[in-house]
């Protein structure tokens, strides 16, 4: 074993006693062998070749489901099984799949993040969550994030890696194809606590509710406007590849609610998108709200139930906040940028 592998990690976190640590470690390394063998299929790009005689599926959500996204889940559920979970949520199924009711942990996961982006060569990942079994498949699922006892992600970009929190802090491991493992390679991710770049998708500036468009509005009338400094937008259509650059780089990301169908609840899911990157942004000393609320403090009602997400460097995402809560408390707020910005006429 290697000092500032994955393994050595996972050690640590056994001896630290971290509650259930040797059956989060076991889970882990289930899901790094299943990880690898995604980042495999996804290079040889076999199975982004899909017979268009072949109707695609829909999930429960209404997303197009490609031969990716059911091969990654096979080989998660795999995973799960052989790590002797005891249920399996995956947003590629409609429903929880009962493995082993009386282990005591559960995984929640996204198998394939993003897929829709393979084509054109943007990173894609996996997101997964960690939970404590409470007896029940679906109340362990509809417990509130802040219960979760792992969370991270894989990224299949320039460099394969997983970054992992089991509440103690956020670690970035990056693959090493000369030692054929994870090498630790941010010990513990501290995200910025104040920022000039935001992440949201402008094209659907018209549907947001004012606070987002005010909040926007602002940031781009730059040091001029009531922000009193320069900002740069990104977006690049992928979560987890948001949720890296913040971690390393900081930053905020928006994904609100808006007046679209489908969207009016938010578009993200709380179960395995939601709660697991915003465990993983806290734990960088970050935040992550519904708009006004902590998402780890929401309770969910139904399995895939969706949310508005807004995570980041702390500072950032409390002003966010406020353009929800108090807009007219934000900076000295003049009719000429209470009424007009780049967008809005």
């Amino acid at each position: 074993m290697k000092t500032g592998t994955i393994d050595a990690y996972l050690t640590s976190l056994s001896k630290g006693g971290a509650a259930h640590a040797e059956r989060i470690a076991t889970t882990v390394h289930s899901l790094v062998a299943a990880a690898l063998h995604l980042r495999h299929a996804i290079a040889d790009g076999l199975y982004e070749k899909e017979d268009a005689n072949i109707p695609r599926t829909i999930n429960k959500d209404g997303d197009l489901q490609h031969n990716l996204d059911l091969y990654a889940d096979d080989l998660f559920l795999n995973a799960a099984r052989k790590a002797g979970l005891a249920y399996y949520l995956s947003e590629e199924r409609v429903d929880e799949i009962v493995i082993d009711p009386s282990a005591p942990l559960a995984i929640a996961i996204d198998p394939l993040d993003g897929s829709s982006n393979i084509k054109t060569n943007l990173s894609i990942g996996t997101i997964f969550s960690i939970l404590p079994n409470l007896g029940d498949s679906a109340a362990t699922f509809l417990q509130p994030g802040s219960r979760q006892l792992a969370a991270g992600f894989f990224i299949y970009g320039p460099q394969l890696s997983l970054v992992l929190t089991a509440g103690r802090g956020t670690h970035v491991f990056t693959f090493s194809q000369k030692i054929g493992t994870f090498v630790e390679s941010v010990p513990s991710a501290v995200i910025p606590g104040e920022t000039a770049v935001f992440a949201i998708n402008a094209s659907n500036y018209r549907h947001w509710d004012g606070s987002v468009r005010s909040y926007v509005d602002d940031c781009l009338q730059g040091q001029n406007g009531v922000r009193s400094k320069n900002f740069n937008m990104r977006w690049n259509a992928s979560l987890v590849a948001e949720a890296y650059r913040i971690l390393i780089q900081g930053g905020v990301f928006l994904y609100p609610r808006d007046e679209r169908r489908g969207y009016k609840n938010g578009r993200l899911r709380i179960a395995y998108e939601a709660n697991p990157i915003s465990m993983l942004i806290e734990q960088a000393g970050g935040a992550s709200i519904d708009g006004t609320t902590r998402i780890l403090d929401l309770i969910p009602s139904e399995l895939h139930q969706r949310v508005p997400l807004i995570f980041g460097s702390r500072g950032e995402v409390g002003t966010v906040a406020r353009y929800h809560i108090e807009p007219d408390a934000i900076g000295a707020r003049h009719p000429l940028f209470g009424h007009r910005g780049l967008f809005r006429a």
